[in-house]
């Protein structure tokens, strides 16, 4: 069937072949792949399936060959003759292009090993095979039982080739391991239980002990933390300069997005995850469950766990009125439903100098449906707890840093329900904590920067062991970081001027702070007051002092005036299907989207993004101002430029602003940035267009160079 002198030729090709792999494998680690000769080695899984055909073709035609209808047949013994030299001859080539391949940085482990010498132990098999299957010592026997080995050796390493490609036993797994039960949520800590099994999933075919894609491992605590050949995995506390969120959320055509095209690819919820349990620190050993119950990242986690065997929260009382309920809320004052649906309201009281026990006697009318009270730093009396006795279904109670010393605290010994209750920075004593007996539901109670002892807290947790006594921070001595301050600010985009309410949970503390960019200083920065108002485009910078404490880091929190709210606004061009966010109304809802892209509240697109404003009654806007993302890392810069065309007509606008960013560098912090454009135009306008264009080619240090940039907006503002 083959030419003599083919033959010849291919018989010598295949024994030179099976020499060259013995000194692949003698030479071991001395071996050096020149960087020319490595695409080649990168070629061994693109043609390791032909081989396997061939010889299994080959082995099926050798089992039956000394059966009496084949044994005489020419063709039949020529046939299985040139299948056993291909095959042979091809198994010889991808092997040498193994083992080119596993010289490279990643392909370390059992499996590679275990891969390696059953694939050159195939070729030798083939290759002994078709050398020695014409002698006269080989018969049926001999034939069948190498045809069986031949398949051994292929299904081992067919599933160790498997496990280096896509995972630790991935042949088997769906048979060998039962799809693991989910961890109770009070049980579950929020790496090994619900991070890792992220990683596990869709990570670790590439990052593990036996192929270290990129450098990185992701199968333990250290390996993790101690990245790859790029850098560290996450900054932990700075998700939007964390490499591994970077590349997630690259666009899937990119190289360098992870995991690669055509793997499994991370859900969103997935991805929130790891956002959240980045920006809370990274921490390797927290249980979800001692997470507050509101938190983000343990609001994520719950939905891999499962619930915890308590009950939730079951309300027999019937909704307010929502009249009722809108009338009591004020600039001191703020009623809202604890959930969507639910008749539960949840109150907070936060105007110190408007407070006076009428504004809890107001609240009669919802007294059955307010479950949770906050009257952190209001001058709450002794004499005012008979008054929130009457709120008979409340869960809990926030009186820190109130007037009250305990003297009247078994007052609330009446409410049947109350879990949680705060009573730090206040005068409460060992003396008037004696009443809690009295109470029923309770087990949470939190005391600290009180002037109760350590002596008095075991003695307290002693003589109530269902309660929980939360102490907070204890001095050492040491000197310690102040925390950043906290806004209480729940809307930060607004039509009228808005009150800037900025709170610290440590007395005395001093909070500066800057408007015109610059990072404030202790010295010559002004320092906070109540009453300050907010009636413009800000962004606030932050940072709190106090003597014998070091300076806060500094926060930063940007406002947004829109003046002028358009009747409706349309998107001229689609944004890229991996960043739609909720259409063009995510541009007019008031919320911004911080710095995580990936949160489906930024609209992304790499062609200019081009919207259309439309005002029934004409108005005189003096700037459009568009906030954009910048995170270099990922891909995404500011515009290029921003066009903003103005008229009555829709099909005739005429151009009134550009604005031109300029020139972007490599170390640019990444940023949210309001990017304003002053209108040259007087006359009223009942159309805007807006236009914001990408970089059309990244420069030459960017690793997407000459490709366009992304563009992401969250919000536009008219004034």
């Amino acid at each position: 069937m083959i030419n003599d002198r083919y033959k010849g030729f291919a018989d010598n090709l295949l024994f030179a072949l099976n020499i060259f792999i013995i000194i692949l494998l003698l030479a071991g680690d001395h071996l050096s792949i020149p960087r020319w000769l490595q695409p080649v080695g990168r070629v061994h899984p693109l043609i390791l399936h032909f081989p396997i055909v061939l010889l299994i073709l080959a082995m099926l035609m050798e089992f039956f060959r000394f059966r009496s209808a084949f044994a005489e047949e020419k063709f039949y013994q020529d046939f299985a003759s040139a299948l056993w030299l291909s095959g042979a001859i091809f198994s010889a080539i991808t092997a040498i292009m193994g083992l080119f391949l596993s010289r490279e940085p990643g392909y370390e482990g059992g499996d590679v090993q275990w891969h390696k010498w059953f694939g050159v132990g195939i070729v030798f098999i083939s290759s002994l095979i078709y050398f020695e299957r014409s002698k006269g010592w080989y018969n049926a026997k001999i034939a069948r039982s190498a045809s069986i080995v031949t398949v051994v050796f292929l299904l081992i390493a067919g599933h160790y080739g498997a496990g280096i490609t896509h995972g630790d036993n991935f042949i088997l797994a769906p048979v060998m391991q039962n799809a693991k039960p989910l961890v109770p949520i009070d049980q579950a800590y929020v790496f090994k239980d619900v991070v890792q099994p992220i990683f596990e999933n869709k990570c670790i075919a590439c990052h593990n002990s036996d192929k270290i894609k990129g450098g990185l491992m992701l199968t333990d605590e250290k390996a993790i933390l101690k990245g790859g050949k790029d850098g560290k995995l996450f900054v932990p506390g700075q998700p939007q300069v964390s490499l591994i969120l970077q590349r997630i959320h690259m666009p899937e055509e990119e190289k360098k997005h992870m995991p690669p095209a055509g793997k499994p690819q991370l859900t969103a919820a997935e991805m929130t995850v790891l956002y959240q349990w980045i920006r809370e620190n990274a921490d390797f050993k927290e249980k979800v469950i001692s997470l507050p119950a509101k938190d983000s990242l343990r609001l994520a986690a719950a939905g891999f766990l499962k619930p915890a065997e308590a009950v939730e929260d079951r309300y027999d009382f019937a909704a307010a009125d929502e009249n009722t309920v809108k009338k009591l809320n004020n600039n001191y004052r703020v009623v809202y439903a604890l959930a969507k649906g639910s008749p539960a309201l949840a109150v907070d009281i936060y105007n110190k100098n408007a407070y006076n026990p009428k504004v809890l006697q107001d609240l009669a009318p919802i007294k059955k449906q307010v479950v949770s009270l906050d009257l952190d730093k209001m001058p709450v009396k002794d004499a005012e707890l008979k008054t929130i006795a009457q709120f008979e279904n409340l869960r809990t109670l926030n009186l820190n840093f109130s007037d009250i010393t305990g003297s009247t605290l078994k007052d609330l010994s009446a409410l049947k329900y109350l879990r949680s209750l705060s009573v730090a920075g206040t005068k409460v004593d060992i003396q008037s904590l004696a009443q809690l007996k009295a109470f029923r539901a309770l087990n949470e109670l939190t005391i600290w920067n009180t002037e109760l002892s350590e002596a008095d807290v075991q003695k307290l947790q002693a003589a109530n062991k269902n309660i929980n006594f939360i102490e907070g921070y204890k001095d050492d001595g040491k000197q310690m970081k102040l925390i950043p301050p906290r806004v209480q600010n729940t809307v930060f985009v607004f039509s009228k001027p808005v009150p800037f309410v900025v709170t610290h949970a440590i007395k005395g503390v001093q909070i500066h702070y800057t408007t015109d960019g610059t990072d404030p200083d202790t010295v010559k920065s002004p320092v906070y007051q109540p009453g300050m108002m907010i009636s413009r485009n800000t962004t606030v910078k932050m940072r709190a002092c106090k003597a014998g404490w070091y300076a806060s880091d500094v926060v930063s929190y940007s406002f947004f005036r829109n003046t002028f709210k358009a009747d409706s606004i349309a998107l001229l061009k689609a944004t890229n299907e991996r960043y739609p966010a909720n259409g063009a109304q995510t541009l007019t809802d008031g919320e911004l989207g911080g710095m995580d892209f990936g949160n489906n509240k930024w609209l992304g697109t790499q062609q200019d993004m081009e919207l259309l404003l439309h005002y029934k009654t004409p108005i005189k806007p003096q700037t459009v101002t568009l906030n954009c993302l910048k995170i270099v890392g990922a891909q995404i810069f500011l515009p290029s430029e921003i066009q903003v065309w103005g008229g009555n007509d829709q099909q005739h606008l005429k151009l009134i602003s550009t604005l031109v960013t300029g020139p972007q560098k490599k170390n640019d912090p990444n940023v949210a940035e309001g990017l304003s454009c002053k209108l040259h135009e007087e006359s009223a306008l009942s159309y805007l267009k807006v236009v914001a264009k990408p970089i059309a080619k990244l420069p030459a240090w960017h690793y997407a160079k000459g490709k366009p940039s992304w563009v992401f907006a969250d919000e536009i503002f008219v004034n």
